[in-house]
């Protein structure tokens, strides 16, 4: 079974990977290993060494901290649900809808951005 940091860090790769619109293939030519080694690395089912991390890294335009953002002693021990402060769990970020999203948000203009955002806001006040 694997442990939850190579959870969290093989989720954090597939996320910041999926947010710049790269393919597995494509990763894999940059760090020089084969496309299943990185979905191995993603799914948790092979820990990343520190010197392939290291080049991840750098091939995904992040600091080697990144990977390990958001792991609260919580997040080590379950990846579900929203944290009591209100941060967003791990996993919702990886979903293709939120990608899509905040692409989506990401291509819009300042000013009708800021009008989704407004609306979202509401609409999400409006749910609770």
């Amino acid at each position: 079974m694997p442990h939850q940091v190579d959870l969290h860090v093989g989720q954090r790769l597939r996320q910041r990977r999926c947010l710049l619109g790269m393919t597995q293939q494509k990763l894999a030519d940059a760090v020089g290993i084969k496309f299943q080694q990185i979905q191995k690395y993603e799914s948790g089912a092979n820990r990343i060494s520190a010197s392939r991390l290291w080049v991840i890294a750098r091939s995904l335009e992040v600091p080697v901290s990144y990977f390990f953002e958001g792991m609260t002693d919580e997040e080590r021990a379950l990846h579900t649900g929203e944290t009591e402060d209100g941060m967003i769990a791990p996993e919702v970020l990886q979903q293709k809808e939120t990608i899509d999203l905040i692409r989506a948000y990401y291509n819009l203009k300042e000013e009708p951005r800021r009008r989704f955002l407004d609306l979202a806001k509401t609409l999400a006040d409006t749910a609770a």
